[in-house]
């Protein structure tokens, strides 16, 4: 029991930072703006959140840092794809290698220590959260452990990640808002003709994305990680993105999707180096690469006909 909930704990860790990117993905590509730069985003919050923590001592205000930097690179995003017209494939990959780029050269600028930011006190972190009751019921059978062992002892960023879950599927199919922000993914010039901005609700959606790409990588650097390291990261967006596809842009869909990238990343990370019954010892490059084979095996075709928002990828010209 005790190893189970421990893989458990392990998957929900390791899912967080996937599902915050995958909800931010899944509001930027509702509106039409297909995004695979969510990648570069999550790195530019995590930086953010690593340099501003350090230097400020609060875990909050690099929260804030991380959100703004994330936000202004899904502005840049939009600006190209929306305003501009332009190709939104070639500026999400153009994010990316700036995004990298940018924060190796100005973590060695301004820390000195190869790209990372220095090691953040236990202050400048959002720590663990300790929910009611989470002591005394701990040595119950069965339900003790899952509340105390899995549910409890997470912080701040996880919980809002999974609330985030509800939140979005009420705001998507429920609000205007959300009814706006689908039917620009889809017919763009019905709601034009409506008298609604194409190009406002889909600023409004790729800043939503931009939030949630920052919230992910202040997880990253100032939730479960000590300060920001180069590349860390390590391709979470664009396995963020298979969730995305593989769950047919749906909120709910998506953080089970999520759970179970979460679920091969705590396979990799807790057996790797042993030695299983009957296979042996499983190399650890093998472990790593776990999420990468699954990506490719349910992007290849077995997870059925998965079909984008119509307007996905289109830059709306306006009829005159």
């Amino acid at each position: 029991m005790e190893t189970i909930i421990q893989l458990l704990d392990l998957t929900v860790r390791s899912a967080v930072p996937l599902l915050l990117a995958c909800l931010a993905g899944l509001y930027s590509e509702r509106a039409g703006i297909v995004d695979i730069g969510l990648e570069g985003k999550m790195l530019g919050g995590a930086f953010a959140a690593g340099a501003v923590a350090a230097v400020t001592g609060s875990a909050w205000l690099g929260l804030l840092a991380a959100i703004a930097v994330a936000t202004m690179f899904s502005l840049i995003h939009g600006f190209a794809s929306i305003t501009s017209r332009g190709n939104q494939i070639v500026s999400g990959v153009a994010i990316n290698f700036i995004a990298a780029g940018l924060c190796a050269l100005l973590g060695q600028a301004w820390f000195s220590q190869g790209g990372r930011t220095p090691q953040l006190p236990k202050d400048a972190r959002f720590t663990e959260i300790t929910l009611p009751f989470a002591d005394a019921v701990q040595n119950v059978p069965l339900l003790g452990p899952i509340y105390s062992g899995l549910i409890s002892g997470h912080n701040l960023l996880a919980y809002v990640a999974f609330i985030m879950v509800p939140v979005t599927w009420w705001v998507l199919f429920r609000t205007r808002f959300g009814l706006r922000l689908r039917a620009v993914g889809e017919n763009p010039a019905a709601v034009d003709t409506a008298g609604i901005s194409v190009a406002w609700a889909r600023y409004r959606a790729v800043i939503c994305c931009g939030a949630l790409c920052g919230v992910a990588g202040a997880y990253l650097a100032i939730g479960v990680s000590a300060g920001f390291v180069k590349d860390m990261t390590a391709g979470r967006g664009f396995i963020a993105l298979a969730a995305l596809i593989f769950a047919k842009w749906k909120p709910v869909a998506a953080m089970w999707a999520c759970l179970l990238f979460g679920f091969l990343g705590a396979i990799e990370i807790r057996y790797q180096g042993v030695a299983l019954p009957i296979i042996g010892q499983v190399p650890v490059q093998l472990m790593q690469a776990l999420p990468y084979i699954l990506t490719v095996i349910l992007l290849a075709g077995f997870i059925g006909k998965a079909i984008p928002p119509k307007a996905a990828g289109r830059p709306y010209v306006k009829e005159r």
